[in-house]
Parts: structure tokens; sequence; C-alpha cells
């Protein structure tokens, strides 16, 4: 907040704290911040198993076959894929088909993932207002309850969360010299993101483009030349792929599960991207706000202002939201006259506007809405809460810097004394220390910070200490519980593992999948869903064809297809599918002409029918 004091001389110049030299203590705090990282994501990984086996399915079948692997098949058959496109598969399946198929090599890309976020961010914070400051940002990312979820966890939000951090760093990076490289470079990242996880990668394209336009050093034609640039950029990175299944004969490629017309385009515009927002796509009509369930709290709740802090989402990500947004509007009143390439000014823009944004587009969809989406908005509440948390600290010797240090403190305290309560059985003496040290560190920095640098460092500390103890304390209980099932949820436990799962059993998936593994034939068996699919592929090792995908209602295969892969052997058995998106549209069809035409069995507590017999 370079402009906001009176003078350059004075201790709110950012410019130069972010320029100067490190000192000799930053990079041994760097290499322990990521160590820390590090110990945090992958200490007893394997606890959660495959995590989410709907995705964890598809990595085995990606180690089975080429195709699949390409196009994100559910089956290695290659009959349809998961509902979203398959960046993420591309990594994980990577990962194990060089050190082999397992619990671990499921789930250590995403921790991997979690350390390079947290050291990325550091490095975007740091360029624009100095190492403490990037520092505060990677620590607050690395104990998001969220991000010690999902970074231990193998859905696709991990590598959209790591490529959302790189397309921030290259536009740092672009503003600081209009160079239309960077901002190219930013663009390929956030198409990627869209080969990861679809339309929500778009969410940062707004602050983006806004920060660039308004503090590149570049007359305005050039300017807005680089941002066509980025734009195409966009559009080859991530269209490329769109085309390429486009082109593909449909008749040798998987169905694009989750799609009305099997187009991946038609995917992101419908069940994955205006469905999520209004509630319909993807022949999937989703009921109430939130979606099913209403206020579910795994289905978002009520949608409207304060979702982010309500019962789904506040515990996940909302710690520091607050002080956050009292930070933001403290930086850009600072900065009002500020010069138009201000770094403090861009930065507060490119990371609060990817706030703002993904903070209310996910508070207003009525369509599916999961809390764990909110680690997409981590990184940008860490880093405005660093960035003009740690401006306002070198500004302190004036009072209004003072007023708003003090309210994000106060504001940061009580809003941890509130989610905690809610929870008030796990660690309750915590939120009254936080509540207490809180109230007395703001009015301690509002009355005034002692000169003397020892008391002014332990007044930090404090403030520090006071901003991040409940999240931390959150975060790490989070990541020492094991989460299963399509929906991980954070906090404590009181037994048992943190998730909501959709589809068969695992216990009659167990049983039955001693049995598909003695199979021989192109698909050990059929079953109504993908999630039952997965389960039975994970406990065989063998493919499996999820009918009707996740909801039921994709048209793969079709019962003429279905009936030809049966007439030529290439199916065992048919299991009838658990709980789930279970049957509908074709895949009734399909289970009503297996009842009429095969003989019924029982393994375990599951109805079996053998289609070679």
């Amino acid at each position: 907040m370079t402009t906001a004091l009176a003078s350059r001389a004075e201790p709110g110049h950012v410019g130069e704290t972010a320029t100067k030299p490190p000192g000799r203590w930053v990079r041994p705090a760097v290499f322990g911040l990521l160590a820390a990282t590090a110990l945090l994501y992958f200490w007893n990984l394997t606890a959660s198993g495959y995590g989410n086996s709907f995705y964890a399915a598809a990595v085995q079948s990606g180690t089975q076959d080429w195709k699949a692997w390409l196009f994100g098949s559910l089956d290695a058959g290659n009959v349809l894929t998961v509902d979203k496109p398959p960046a993420a598969l591309w990594v994980t399946t990577a990962f194990a088909r060089i050190f082999g198929f397992s619990s671990f090599t499921v789930l250590a890309p995403q921790a991997l993932m979690g350390v390079a976020s947290v050291g990325l961010l550091y490095l975007t914070v740091k360029r624009t207002s100095g190492p403490m400051a990037g520092l505060f940002a990677g620590a607050a990312l690395a104990v998001t309850p969220v991000a010690a979820l999902m970074f231990k966890f193998n859905n696709p939000d991990a590598l959209l969360t790591l490529l959302l951090i790189a397309g921030g760093y290259c536009t740092i990076r672009a503003i600081e010299t209009a160079s239309p490289r960077w901002l190219a470079l930013a663009g390929v990242a956030i198409g990627f993101g869209f080969l990861t996880k679809m339309m929500q990668a778009f969410l940062v394209l707004p602050a983006f483009g806004l920060a660039y336009l308004v503090a590149a050093p570049a007359s305005l034609g050039k300017r807005l030349l680089h941002l066509l640039g980025a734009v195409v950029a966009v559009v080859v990175s991530a269209g490329w792929f769109i085309a390429l299944v486009d082109l593909w004969p449909t008749d040798s490629r998987p169905y694009i599960g989750g799609s009305d017309g099997d187009s991946l385009l038609e995917l992101a515009l419908g069940y994955n991207g205006l469905g999520r927002i209004f509630g319909m796509g993807g022949g999937v009509m989703v009921g109430g706000p939130g979606g099913p369930g209403g206020g579910n709290v795994g289905f978002g709740g009520e949608s409207g202002l304060t979702r982010m802090f309500g019962a789904s989402f506040g515990g996940e990500v909302s710690w520091l939201l607050p002080a956050a947004l009292i930070g933001l509007v403290a930086g850009l009143w600072f900065t009002r006259r500020a010069a138009g390439t201000d770094r403090t000014r861009a930065a507060l823009i490119v990371w609060g506007g990817w706030m703002l944004v993904t903070s209310l587009v996910f508070s207003f969809m009525s369509g599916i809405v999961h809390p764990y989406y909110a680690v997409a908005l981590a990184p940008s509440i860490a880093a405005v809460v660093a960035i003009s948390g740690t401006s306002l600290w070198r500004g302190r010797a004036h009072f209004a810097p003072r007023v708003f240090l003090s309210l994000m403190i106060a504001a940061s305290a009580v809003w941890a004394y509130i989610l905690l309560d809610r929870d008030a059985d796990w660690l309750p003496a915590l939120r009254w220390i936080i509540v207490c040290l809180g109230l007395l560190t703001a009015t301690v920095v509002l009355v005034g910070v002692p000169p003397a640098r020892k008391l002014a460092a332990v007044v930090a500390t404090v403030s520090v200490l006071t901003i991040g103890l409940g999240t931390a304390a959150y975060g790490i209980e989070t990541a020492s519980q094991s989460h299963s099932g399509s929906i991980p949820i954070s906090g404590p436990s009181t037994g048992g593992e943190r998730g909501m799962g959709m589809g068969m059993e695992e216990g009659s998936s167990a049983e039955i999948g001693a049995v598909l593994a003695a199979t021989t034939t192109k698909w050990a068996a059929a079953t109504s869903s993908s999630q039952s699919a997965a389960n039975l592929e994970l406990a065989s090792g063998k493919s499996v064809i999820g009918i009707g995908g996740w909801s039921g209602g994709d048209p793969a295969p079709t019962l003429a297809e279905f009936q030809r892969y049966v007439a030529n052997g290439d199916i065992t058995y048919y299991v009838e599918g658990g709980r789930g998106g279970g049957p509908g549209g074709g895949s009734n069809e399909i289970v009503e002409w297996v009842a009429e035409n095969f003989t019924a069995t029982t393994v375990g507590e599951q109805t079996v029918y053998n289609l070679l017999s």
C-alpha cells in the first residue's frame, strides 16, 4: 500500500520490501514450510484406501489400456468415461504406470500437487509483498481444512488448484513487464484447468484480465492485444482435446460420461457448466437449493450470500474469509490514488477478484455443489490476507492501517470462535483461547504496537497465531482423518471415515470381486451405475461396465450394444447395482432383458446373473 502513507520513506512502502535481498532466514523458512506441508499431506496417506473409488477405478483402467488413459474411461474396455475431462487422470495414471497401481500411487500425486501449490503460492505472493507475506500465504493455504482434505484425496480439484495458482503466478509475472509470453502461459494454465474441471477454471479469468488491463506498463492497445493472445492460448490449450474427441470416430472411443450427446463441449456447457449454476444439465434436474437434499451439508446447503459461512462451506474454507474481505477493502482504499502500475493493488485485484468471483458463484449456484469445491478458493483467501495484512503491518505507525489490521485480527478470532463452537465437543478450550487472545492483540495493535523491535515481533507473532490457529488446528485434524466416498468432508470425526459415498457397499464388492477376478472375458461384469462398477473393478482388478454412467442416464451401452457384447461372450456376469444413480433410461431396458433371459444367483447379499450360461 505504497501510496497509502505519507511518503516512500515510511514503512508502508511495499516495493522496497518486496525487491530488497532476502535475509538469511528466508531459505530455511521456505524449506521448513515445504517439509512441514509434505509431512502433513503424506502422513498416513493410505489410511483413506483408494479415496474416491470412481476416479481410482479410472486410474486402474488407464494402467490397463492406453485409450482408457487418454479419454479417462471408467473401464478398460472403453464403454464410457468419467463425467469430468481427464487431465487429472493423466497425471495420476502416469504415476501409477511408473510405480504400480496402489492406494499410495493413487493418492500421492495429489499430495505432491499440494506441496507444489504451497510453494508456488509463496513464490507468487513474495514477488509483490516480500518473503514474509509469501510464507504466511503458503502456510495459510497448507492448513486450510479443505486443502488438507483435497491434497490427500484423489478428486480433480487438487490439480485444478495448482493450475489456477500457476495462472496467478504467470499473470503477476506478466504484469511486471507487460509480457505477452507470461500472459499466454497464464492462459495455457487455465486451458489445462478446463481439461481438469471444465468451466470452474474460468472463474479466475475476470480477475486476471482486469489486473493486467489496469496495471501492465504498456499502452492500452498493447494490453488489449496481449489479453487477446491470452484468450487464444486458453482456447488452444483446452480446445485441442475437445477437437480430438469430436474428430475421433465415436465407434472406437468411449461415450463421454455425463453428456447428452456424447460431446465433451456439451458436457462443459451442460451438466458440468450451466447445469451446476442453474440446476439442470446432462439429463439431470437437481432439486432444491444446494442440490439434492436442499440443506444437506454434502450438497452445499441453502444458496445465498452467506453460503460460504454456512454449515457446509464454513468449516472448509471460511476461517480467514472475514479477514480477507476487510483486508481487501483496506488495500483497495489505500491504493486508490496509487500509480496505475502499483504492484500491491495489482496483486489485490488478482487475488481479491479471484476470491470475490469464485465466492459469489459458489454462493448462488442452484445446481450440484459440494463443499470440497472450495479448495479452489483457498489460495485467493490466503494471498489476500497475507498481502493486505503484511502491508498494514508495515504501515502500523499510522492510525488508519492499525484500525483495519485490528479489525482483521478481531474478526478472525471471533469467527474462529463461532466455527469451533459448531463442533463444541472438539477441543472446547481452543475457541476461548483464540477469542481472548485475538481481542487482546487487536486492542494492542489499535492502541499502538510498542516501538521496541522485540516487542513488535512478539505482537506480530501473536497476531499471526490468532489469525491462523483455528484453521490450522482444524486443518491438521482433517489431515489426520481417513476419507472415502464421493463427497469428502473436513473436520473432526466422531469415529470412522469422513465422507459421503454412493454405489455398492464395499463388503459386497469384495465378495463379488473374488468371483470376478477369475474371469477372462473383456469385461468381467456389468452393473448399473459407474460407482458400483468402480467398486467392483477395484475389488477384482478387472474391467466392469458401469451401465448408464454416474446417474444411470447415459445411453452407454445401448441395449443393442449390450446384447452384442453378450452374444460375443465379452461379459461374464451382470451384477445388480447397489446404491447410487441407479438404472434409468436405456439401462432399465438392459436390466429387464437380463432378468428375462438369464438365471439369478446370489453371491453374498448381491444378485448375480451369469451371462455365459
